[in-house]
């Protein structure tokens, strides 16, 4: 028997929580003001190794009745994604990419093998499924630098492995602000700090689907020699816009999803 989908995302939101107390804080503002959260999505990351690419993050989400959505291909970072939803709209999307190691050179893709590796595959399993199983390996801080110099992707993964990459606001729901670009100016006036890449706001009405989000705070990882201070997880808010049939947008827009990425950029 499986974990319940609701019961792995509440596990899923703890961990979140804990490496990322701006979330907690977002959550609580918003609270004060009469908006509890309501997810739109969850994001997570791998590598396209078959024995844990996205076809195996989404193993719990397709046995709870998540169905694929669309495709997405990122060439410039050389990542290839997916979406899952739920006929329940109240279950938040799931969004999985991964890195495309093909395109990669031998030394990182020899770094990544290494990592993968020391997995315990037989560890895996639908009570305890890849999506919670937090980093399985042991890295070092200067492989870390190595990796970041090649793709801050790989690196994230590095340090972080199987846990949310965010989660996001579905700003819809919100009854204190009419707008993501009033959300925004709410979050910078408390002091939250957020990803301008390719501008404040990606996307656009036009699109369907607008989205922002706060850049990574730094958090201390413990390496194989040493603690030292690496991007975490970030929270996203997204703001979605109703198709010519009236149906509300469902998917996501390569072109801004790849600005989103680089909220976990190291900015040192």
């Amino acid at each position: 028997m499986s974990i319940p989908v609701s019961e792995l995302i509440q596990q899923l939101w703890d961990t979140f929580r804990q490496m990322n107390p701006q979330a907690g804080q977002i959550v609580d503002l918003l609270a004060q003001r009469g908006d509890p959260l309501q997810n739109d999505h969850i994001a997570f990351r791998t590598f396209n190794d078959p024995r844990i690419g996205v076809a195996r993050l989404a193993e719990p989400f397709l046995a709870d009745g998540y169905v694929v959505g669309d495709e997405y291909h990122f060439a410039e970072k050389k990542l290839y994604a997916q979406h899952f939803e739920h006929a329940d709209p109240s279950h938040p999307k799931i969004f999985i990419s991964e890195l495309l190691l093909e395109k990669f050179d031998l030394p990182l893709r020899q770094t990544v093998d290494k990592l993968i590796e020391q997995i315990d595959l037989t560890a895996i399993d639908a009570d305890h499924p890849l999506c919670i199983a937090g980093r399985p390996w042991h890295v070092s801080y200067e492989v870390w630098k190595s990796l970041r110099d090649q793709s801050e992707y790989a690196a994230w993964m590095a340090a972080h492995g199987y846990c949310a990459n965010h989660f996001t606001v579905f700003v819809n729901a919100l009854k204190s602000v009419s707008s993501l670009k009033e959300l925004n100016a709410l979050l910078v006036a408390q002091g939250f700090q957020l990803n301008r890449e390719g501008g404040e706001i990606k996307g656009s009405p036009s699109v369907f689907l607008e989205q922002s989000s706060t850049t990574a705070p730094e958090i201390e990882v413990e390496f194989t020699d040493g603690v030292h201070a690496a991007p975490g997880c970030y929270f996203e808010f997204a703001q979605r816009y109703p198709l010519p049939n009236g149906k509300l947008f469902s998917g996501f827009v390569a072109k801004s999803a790849d600005k989103i990425f680089q909220s976990t950029d190291s900015r040192s």
